[in-house]
């Protein structure tokens, strides 16, 4: 036990220090996966995207693999601008062997916040957006009323 104990020791701030560095790298690709929308930059937005990506938008009929939301995002990219977000808030997560992770953010956006969550996968020694859903975080006090406007539709 004391053997385990000590290697624990020696072990942790080892891992600490590569995930670390794994949030350093995770928080620069979705700030620059953002920024490359902004910039109406179409291959580094999709480049960032694993091939068998999917990508969940605020609308219910919205869940797209990469190549239906490339389809879809094109006309976008073609004008000069898709869309801005800026992350005013992230929490990244790892798998203990650190060959995934998760990440939930707050999005400022023109008319509001939105939120963001989604995994990352780690290949070759690249990370890459496997799955993302962006979603508009309701207040609990004005849930009904949202509601009923879905209903209304």
């Amino acid at each position: 036990m004391k053997i385990k104990f000590i290697f624990l020791i020696i072990l942790l701030p080892s891992l600490v220090s590569s995930q670390e560095k794994e949030k350093t790298e995770i928080n620069r690709i979705l700030d620059t996966w953002h920024q490359a929308a902004a910039n109406a930059d179409q291959k580094t937005y999709f480049d960032a995207i694993a091939e068998d990506g999917i990508y969940i938008g605020t609308d219910a009929s919205e869940i797209w693999t990469k190549q239906e939301f490339f389809e879809w995002a094109k006309p976008y990219f073609e004008k000069g601008k898709a869309w801005s977000f800026t992350a005013i808030k992230r929490n990244i997560y790892f798998s203990d062997d650190l060959s995934f992770s998760w990440f939930d953010e707050l999005l400022q956006f023109t008319d509001g916040v939105f939120r963001g969550s989604g995994v990352l996968t780690k290949k070759d020694g690249n990370w890459k957006l496997k799955h993302y859903v962006l979603s508009l975080p309701v207040p609990n006090e004005k849930f009904k009323s949202v509601m009923e406007v879905i209903q209304a539709k």
